[in-house]
């Protein structure tokens, strides 16, 4: 299938890379097909494009990258989204992230307290709502890093 993107211009996408959100994606009603678009110049961060508008991309990155501490409990997902016992290898996990570039300082944050879970099995995909959690919605990507090469 043939789509349209800003980033990358007209690619095409193997049928079975697309995934479908049911629920769609909070704040973007009526968009519920994308594909993860990955490109070995901009790793390790990735792109979540809409299948239906070239104009729907999010930048999205695995936050194990730079916090190998992340937690979620997926149970409660798992089983409202009917999953059954689907092995933690078939699920994908992602953040979005947010890049700003102000006064030449740049500044990447990531949102952990929505990550979007995918199941690789079904090629569904839902972004999850953390709540009662110490995680940030403006996580500092550089400085975790940063702190990882340190320690």
């Amino acid at each position: 299938m043939k789509i349209h993107t800003r980033k990358f211009g007209e690619i095409d996408i193997d049928d079975r890379k697309i995934l479908t959100m049911p629920e769609g994606l909070p704040g973007f009603p009526g968009f519920e097909r994308f594909a993860l678009l990955e490109d070995p110049k901009t790793a390790p961060f990735c792109w979540y494009q809409s299948i239906e508008t070239p104009d729907l991309s999010l930048v999205v990155m695995n936050p194990f990258l730079f916090m190998p501490d992340y937690h979620l409990d997926l149970e409660p997902v798992i089983a409202a989204r009917g999953w059954g016992t689907i092995a933690p290898e078939n699920l994908m996990i992602f953040v979005v992230i947010n890049i700003k570039e102000q006064e030449q300082k740049k500044s990447i944050t990531a949102n952990l307290m929505g990550p979007l879970v995918i199941n690789l099995e079904n090629r569904e995909a839902i972004q999850v709502a953390i709540c009662d959690s110490d995680y940030s919605h403006q996580h500092d990507v550089l400085n975790a890093l940063s702190q990882k090469v340190r320690g």
